[in-house]
Parts: structure tokens; C-alpha cells; sequence
């Protein structure tokens, strides 16, 4: 390692950083940062910054992020930035888990001594804020209530399909409040009662931003990894890439359920997660994406 950083100031090395960092845990990566720093006295992220530039050097910086700093910075930066950047708020607080949203919330106060929560509402309004508020408690219920699966399939078809006009708050506060386990019976349930999927339903009776974040929470319910196979693609078809969010998924996922990810992009869109990044970006930022994404289902 001494030897693999020792010239950095000098002559930077990038592929010799891509293949390190991209082969090590993130664990890993900040017992690199730490030793960096005993061995030379100076920041290895700076010295990063100061050596790439562009979509890598974006990159690297978040792979030498801790996850948990990462989505805080990510979410901080989505309130406070120019406008709100409700992408963010979406991916994040509804494919976290409660512990994790809870841990989020904590280490959000403990950075910038403000409230996660009191930020969002100053930035957001209506039943979207309503939901974020909702998700930002981190209390979903957990298991199954066998006996409230009907009743809630029922009251989500009569504050929309059935009703004129949407009654919002119902879906708000159900698809809140349930687990992901629980949710997915009610959709079973719904499906027959409405002939629709919940999903169709959700298109048809709100829109914007409560539409996005609905679908969201829905599609994290019945399977993180393909919400995040879809997100992935969703941000490098057409003309242009959404390059923060190929970066932010790419490396928020990559120890936790890339490999499902993987194989739900390559069964859902005919072609392979690799090939599409492969297609879509360039140089040292495409050789550490295609080394993150850690092969090809072609």
C-alpha cells in the first residue's frame, strides 16, 4: 500500500487507485485513509482531489466515504443545494431500512447540528412531505398482521379506484407505516379486489413528486434490488447519463445487494448492467464502474 501511494503527489497513478480501491471493502478503505495518514501526514481524499478531476475523481471520493457519512452528505446536499434535489430524498428513505433511516437521522444532527426532519419540511410541502416525514421516524410496524391485510387493500381501493377524486393521506399513511412483508400481501389483495395492480393505480391517482416517492416506497417493498436494477437503468438510457445517479447507487449498493442487482437488470432489460455502463461512459470512470460492477451476465 505504501508503495502504491507513495508517488501520488507526484504522478498519479490512476488505474493503480482504481484497482485498489475498487478490490477493498469500505472498511478496508478507511483503514487505507488512516494509514496514509500515519505514513505521510497528509489527507489521502485531498490528496485524491487534488491529483483527478471530473466524473473519477466524484467516484473515488464517495467509494473512500463511509456509507453512512455518504448518504447524510447526499441528502444535505439534496435540501440545501440549488432547490431541492427530490431524486435523492426518494432513493434514499425509501430503500433504507428503519434502523438505518434511524442511524441516518442521528448522525445528520450530530454533522450539521440541524434537524434531518426540520430540513425536509422547510424544503418540501403537501402529502409528499408527509410521507418523507412518515419514512424519516424509521417505526415501521414489522411482520405481518394476517387479520388487517383485506381491511387495508380495501381502504387503499376506496381512497382511490372507488373514490372520486384521491383520498392521498390513506395511501400515505399505509404504505408509510407497514413493512415491506406485510405491503406485499396487501398488493396481492388489491389486485383482486381492483383488477389493477397497486402500482396502475398510483399512476392514475397522484402525480410529481407523491406519485414518485408511492412508487418508490412500492417497488422497495417488493424488491430493493430491482427497484435499484430499474433506477440504474432509468439513469443511462437515452440521449445523456445521470451520472450522480449511476455513482450514487453503484456505490451504495456494491457491498450490500449488487450481485441481485446484477441479475434483475440482466432479467429485466435483455442485456447486462455491465454492458449498458460499458456503452455509456468512458476512461478511468468507466474502468472503475465496470471493476465496481464486478463482472458480466452477458
Amino acid at each position: 500500500m505504501r508503495q502504491q501511494f507513495y508517488n501520488l503527489s507526484n504522478r498519479t497513478d490512476e488505474d493503480a487507485i482504481l484497482q485498489l480501491l475498487t478490490a477493498r471493502t469500505n472498511l478496508q478503505r478507511q483503514e487505507i485513509k488512516e494509514s496514509y495518514k500515519t505514513l505521510f501526514g497528509k489527507d489521502l481524499v485531498d490528496d485524491l482531489k487534488g491529483e483527478l478531476g471530473g466524473k473519477f475523481e466524484t467516484l473515488i471520493v464517495a467509494l473512500m466515504t463511509p456509507p453512512l457519512a455518504y448518504d447524510v452528505t447526499a441528502l444535505r446536499n439534496a435540501i440545501k443545494g440549488a432547490g431541492t434535489y427530490e431524486k435523492v430524498l426518494i432513493e434514499i428513505l425509501a430503500s433504507r431500512t428503519a434502523n438505518q433511516v434511524k442511524d441516518i437521522v442521528a448522525a445528520y444532527r450530530q454533522e450539521y447540528d440541524a434537524s434531518l426532519e426540520e430540513d425536509v419540511c422547510g424544503d418540501t410541502s403537501g402529502h409528499f412531505q408527509r410521507l418523507l416525514v412518515i419514512l424519516l421516524q424509521g417505526n415501521r410496524m414489522t411482520g405481518v398482521q394476517t387479520g388487517e391485510i383485506e381491511a387495508d387493500a380495501q381502504a387503499l381501493f376506496k381512497a382511490g379506484e372507488e373514490k372520486f377524486g384521491t383520498d392521498e393521506q390513506a395511501f400515505v399513511t399505509m404504505l408509510g407505516n407497514r413493512s415491506a412483508a406485510h405491503l406485499r400481501k396487501v398488493f396481492d389483495a388489491y389486485m383482486k379486489i381492483s383488477g389493477y395492480e397497486i402500482e396502475e393505480s398510483i399512476k392514475r391517482e397522484t402525480s410529481g413528486n407523491l406519485e414518485e416517492l408511492l412508487l418508490a416506497v412500492v417497488k422497495c417493498a417488493r424488491s430493493v434490488p430491482v427497484y435499484f436494477a430499474e433506477t440504474l437503468y432509468t439513469a443511462m438510457k437515452g440521449a445523456g447519463t445521470d451520472d450522480d445517479t449511476l455513482i450514487r447507487v453503484m456505490v451504495t449498493r456494491s457491498e450490500v445487494d449488487l450481485m441481485d442487482i446484477r441479475k434483475d437488470f440482466r432479467r429485466l432489460f435483455s442485456g447486462s448492467l455491465h454492458s449498458m455502463i460499458k456503452g455509456d461512459t468512458s476512461g478511468d470512470y468507466r474502468k472503475a464502474l465496470l471493476l465496481l460492477c464486478a463482472g458480466d451476465d452477458e
